[in-house]
């Protein structure tokens, strides 16, 4: 049994941000274990290969989520990284930090030292900000967030559309107030994805004193008096264990982290029992709280105005595309996913934008099939801060086998309330005059559907996921929450959580950015506890 100072459990967003910090002590031994394998596919850093890694098992894990009574019996995939760099090596690319309204209301719920004036220097700590160093930004650290190469004239046309609907234009997203239109910052450098595995860890390998171990899948967490020893891990065939002489980091997202915790015994009784899985310790909280943001994607075609469809769909358009890329790294291939931003109101009594967009000038019916064969534009928009909850649940003792994942989207009549809102306010957008002259033709859902309820049905037939799933291992100050403001695990000791799962509610964006800043904030009070 090989020992180590630290042991870190998944490779992923928080895990590569983990080991480096902790590996940044040479006289320290530090062990990273992941279950997937390298990211030297070459997919994951063209910007575009997010749709040749999600749904691959290569680089997915390939989940799919129960069938959900609010999305009309419909079963989502559900993707999750299982890679070096995790979901930041097939996510969105977009950097994004929610709202200090996010932060705050962790800080009154009893989370101290989570308020948005604490957390904000992790943000800037690692940032590499392509416009420099100021009182909201970072430059020099190991983040790079640039500008986003490419621009749609479609776009431009919705932008303009917004303000017309009147909603404002915004330079900067991440100052604390993400009201506003614009295009996205992404994380690129020169127009290739910037993952986690390159910004954080291999610079940490170089040390010396950090191990790296790929395709090691944890078996459970080894507990003895009280105390989370060490983990046992399934690696080249056979079962392995280590121990951590200080602490053992769990980084292994909201879906990975609940499910090591219930194949350790520590969780419900009743879940572990129907799981055949013998209880060391009853935790009631771990795998529930599961929020996630459900985009409604609207589709319209447009004349008069180019989109990618009519690009895609053609062998001189691809050449095209292929080669703007090979000269300039620009132009579709460097694209995220969603390029134009909107964060607004869904009414006036919401006190802050809880509405997201993500608009792009192609339609497709999802990730990793063809484009429509006219020209399309996409509205996704997303409720922000959604009131329902779900859960994530072991269902054996064997760690290959993959939990149950029931977000339970829209399930809280609030959600269908503002999912009504959503739509109807993307149809006034869309009305406007500067994106009226094309023409716009909604074909999903489609303008069949006019009253609240039937906007509510569409909002089941058309929600899917757009990959934020957080909150299954709670941070708070209450008894029931699984880790405390510092990340320990209340149950036991030796076990800390560092991750997505441990947000008592969702932040108002993209989830990327903000789990490297809990693992900043989780790296820095772990050395500190352990000096």
């Amino acid at each position: 049994m090989e020992s180590f100072d630290y042991i870190v459990i998944g490779a992923g967003t928080a895990g590569c941000v983990m080991a480096n910090r902790l590996a940044a002590d040479r006289t320290t031994r530090v062990l990273l274990l992941e279950a997937g394998g390298s990211d030297n596919y070459h997919w994951i850093h063209i910007p575009v290969g997010y749709l040749y890694c999600i749904n691959n098992p290569r680089t997915d894990w390939c989940f799919s989520t129960a069938k959900e009574e609010g999305l009309n019996g419909r079963s989502l995939s559900y993707p999750r990284g299982k890679v070096l760099g995790g979901c930041s090596s097939i996510n969105g690319m977009i950097y994004m930090r929610g709202q200090a309204r996010d932060y705050d209301q962790w800080r009154q719920m009893g989370c101290e030292g989570w308020g948005w004036d604490e957390i904000l220097p992790f943000f800037r700590k690692s940032e590499d900000f392509y416009k420099g160093a100021d009182d909201m930004h970072g430059a020099g650290g190991e983040w790079r967030v640039e500008k986003a190469r490419v621009r749609w004239v479609v776009l431009e046309a919705f932008q303009q559309a917004a303000r017309e609907a009147g909603i404002p234009e915004t330079a900067d997203f991440n100052r604390g107030t993400n009201e506003g239109s614009g295009y996205f910052d992404v994380n690129q450098r020169s127009g290739i994805r910037w993952n986690t595995a390159k910004a954080f860890l291999r610079p940490a390998v170089k040390r010396g004193n950090l191990t790296v171990l790929t395709k090691a899948h944890v078996k459970r967490l080894v507990i003895a008096d009280g105390a989370v020893t060490g983990v046992e891990v399934h690696h080249d065939g056979v079962t392995k264990r280590f121990v951590a002489r200080r602490e053992t980091v769990l980084c292994a997202g909201a879906i990975g982290s609940p499910h090591i915790l219930e194949l350790s015994g520590i969780g419900r009784g009743e879940v572990l029992q129907n799981a055949g899985i013998e209880v060391a310790k009853e935790v009631r909280d771990v795998g529930e709280n599961l929020q996630d943001h459900l985009q409604l994607r609207l589709a319209f075609k447009v004349t008069g105005v180019p989109t990618l469809n009519e690009k895609a769909s053609s062998l001189i358009g691809k050449a095209s595309i292929g080669l703007e890329y090979l000269l300039k790294r620009s132009g579709p291939m460097a694209m995220a996913p969603s390029q134009l931003g909107i964060f607004t109101r869904s009414g006036p009594d919401k006190e802050t934008p809880d509405l997201q967009y993500h608009v792009q000038p192609v339609t497709l019916e999802k990730f990793g099939e063809p484009v429509h064969p006219f020209p399309a534009m996409t509205a996704s928009v997303c409720n922000l801060r959604p009131e329902s909850r779900g859960s994530v649940h072991a269902t054996a003792p064997d760690f290959a086998a993959q939990p149950v994942i029931a977000p339970r989207y829209l399930s809280a009549p609030a959600d269908r309330d503002v999912a009504v809102r959503s739509i109807r306010l993307t149809r006034k957008i869309a009305s406007q005059p500067s994106f009226a002259r094309y023409r716009p033709e909604e074909f999903k859902p489609g303008p069949a559907y006019e009253t609240d309820e039937d906007l509510a049905r569409a909002a089941g037939d058309i929600g899917t996921t757009i990959f934020h799933p957080v909150g299954t291992c709670r941070m708070g100050s209450d008894d029931q929450s699984v880790v405390d403001p510092r990340l320990r695990l209340r149950a036991l000791k030796g076990l800390r959580i560092a991750d997505a799962s441990i947000m008592p509610t969702i932040t108002s964006g993209n989830t990327n950015s903000p789990t490297i800043m809990i693992a900043e904030k989780a790296a820095a009070m772990i050395l500190e506890d352990n000096r």
